[in-house]
């Protein structure tokens, strides 16, 4: 198969940005399953910031009537007022934290659990443009961009909105003089928030994505290790680290320098703001327009004023950093999933595995052909040999043969039903793969081997690893079939690997078998071992096998070459 692009074409696609109201009103579904809980957590904010009010009115009714007014025993009466006041706020403000952390972390879940979901439906084609570690960037940091703003800042946003809104009623209520002059700082502060939050947008938006670099440079070079250190290129990957690191370097502090401007500015407005009470406030005292104790109370809502605008103002870091998360999480989840089966897709429920490919055309890129107009045959029960240089198109062949991508001219039929009409996983329940790359998972012999069939049983998988010349090695192993292995199997040799992959195969019983240079990374001891294997394996199926090794094609019912995704020569190996 050609190459569609390396690292750098990867890293080079530009990602639109989205409209943030957009992606906040994406994420508003998520929360609506939860209207009860949600209903909850409004009506305890509200009393909360309901009784954050009460406090400094009762406090400007201890200095005016109580204190001024030497009653020892008014003033007592009213502290304790004060004290179940507090007390209250700070209980319904606990309950409303705790309902919404639940609420939040759910939603969240269904979030993650439908870009996981989505991950699945995408077509291969997809994940061969798309960096491993890019896309686990997206189920984690972003996600927890998400979850660092829904689960911490929600009840904080509306806490904030609706003590500032209570705050001016009060204050228009007790005196509008006073109440007027601390709207001052609204239009300043709205100006200020609105201009840096243009610029923290887009730095988060490139932070995330600079993430999702780097995360893929760790990634390919921790798997890749041992090719590292063969090819001796650590200080070609530290260089590519580094790089990376300094794109998220410069996009963080670019991100952040506008972020934390926020809060030095709210500070100084707060100041200015409270400077401005006290000399009007006082003015006003003088001429006994307000009491001390309206002054102390303006003051005390002065100060809950701006602790909001400053709360909203830090929210803008992770609220910004959400709305970055959620446009690339929304962009994976608009994906278009792979090709759905038609309406009236037909099942396979037997198979004799006559293969046809009929004058098929294919190009991972328009107008760059890989397959041109080939035809090609596979009776029942033959043994077609692939051969040819590499990016010949072997690979593209069986690609489009188990429909990992679709033709874009011609037909491939199956026992004569065209295969673009056949439910995939019918499909694909026919086929068994045995690729050069094994892919084993961090579990058990047991469950590896079972994943060909899940519903066979433990003998039936035994059975399978003996015909595979496996059953041997595997109970050599510390737990025999119960030995979980590491992550891709590090723990076992090559060969081992290709014994459990045919294994695997075997247990699925397959009518149609596709090998994909299954020989090609083991010694000629192994070799043949895995040809024996192999050879149980294709007995009386109708088998592809891609291989440039002349002890796999000899055997062969038809060898056919390619060049340039076109068939050059076929025949038998005599």
């Amino acid at each position: 198969m050609t190459a569609r692009g390396g690292a750098a074409a990867r890293f080079s696609r530009i990602e639109k940005a989205r409209d943030p109201r957009q992606a906040l009103t994406r994420l508003l579904p998520y929360l609506k399953p939860f209207q009860l809980a949600l209903a909850m957590v409004l009506a305890s904010v509200i009393i909360y910031t309901l009784l954050g009010l009460l406090g400094p009115y009762l406090m400007g009714q201890a200095i005016d009537r109580f204190i001024g007014g030497k009653d020892p025993a008014g003033l007592a009466r009213i502290a304790v007022y004060m004290l179940v006041v507090y007390l209250l706020n700070n209980l319904f403000t606990a309950a409303a934290n705790w309902v919404m952390a639940r609420v939040s972390q759910q939603a969240l879940q269904n979030l993650r659990r439908d870009l996981f979901e989505h991950l699945q439906a995408l077509s291969i084609g997809f994940f061969d443009t798309h960096p491993a570690g890019e896309l686990m960037s997206r189920l984690t940091n972003d996600i927890d961009a998400i979850n660092q703003a829904v689960s911490q800042n929600v009840t904080s946003l509306l806490a904030s909105v609706l003590s500032m809104v209570g705050i001016l009623i009060a204050m228009f209520v007790l005196n509008a003089w006073l109440a007027l002059a601390t709207l001052i700082v609204v239009p300043i502060m709205s100006w200020f928030t609105e201009f840096i939050a243009r610029y923290t947008r887009k730095g988060f938006r490139d932070l995330q994505r600079s993430l999702g670099g780097l995360n893929s440079v760790m990634e390919e070079s921790i798997s890749g290790q041992k090719v590292v250190k063969a090819f001796r290129r650590n200080e070609s990957v530290i260089q590519a680290f580094r790089a990376q690191n300094d794109a998220v370097y410069h996009a963080a502090v670019y991100a952040n320098t506008y972020a934390m401007m926020l809060m030095p500015l709210t500070n100084v407005l707060g100041n200015f703001f409270v400077i401005v009470l006290a000399g009007l406030g006082g003015w006003l005292a003088l001429h006994n327009l307000v009491s001390v104790g309206m002054i102390a109370t303006f003051i005390s809502y002065g100060q809950n004023f701006v602790n909001p605008l400053r709360q909203l103002a830090n929210m803008y870091n992770s609220i910004q950093a959400a709305l970055a998360g959620a446009e690339r999480v929304f962009e994976i989840i608009d994906t278009p999933p792979e090709v759905p089966d038609a309406p009236d897709a037909l099942s396979l429920q037997t198979t004799r595995g006559h293969v046809r490919f009929e004058d098929v055309n294919f190009g991972y890129v328009p107008d760059t052909p890989i397959i041109k107009s080939m035809s090609l045959e596979a009776k029942p029960g033959q043994t077609i040999a692939l051969v040819g240089p590499t990016g010949a198109g072997k690979t593209t062949i069986i690609n489009l043969l188990t429909r990992f991508y679709e033709i874009q001219g011609g037909r491939i039929t199956i026992d004569g039903s065209d295969i673009r009409a056949v439910r995939k996983a019918d499909l694909r329940r026919k086929l068994g793969l045995v690729l050069q790359d094994t892919f084993l998972f961090a579990d058990t012999v047991m469950e590896n081997l079972r994943y060909g069939r899940l519903d066979a049983t433990d003998e039936e998988v035994m059975r399978a690893a003996e015909m595979a010349d496996a059953d041997h090695f595997i109970r050599q192993l510390p737990q025999g079939y119960q030995t979980v292995l590491s992550e891709r199997a590090g723990n076992l040799s090559q060969g081992q690997r290709q014994l459990l992959a045919i294994a695997r195969a075997i247990l699925a019983d397959p009518a149609i078998l596709i090998l994909d240079e299954a020989t090609s990374s083991v010694d000629t001891r192994t070799e043949a071992r895995i040809q024996k294997a192999l050879l149980r394996l294709m007995q009386g199926r109708t088998s592809f096998v891609i291989a440039h090794r002349l002890s796999t094609i000899r055997d062969a019912d038809n060898v056919v070459v390619i060049n340039h995704g076109e068939i050059v020569e076929q025949g038998t190996h005599q």
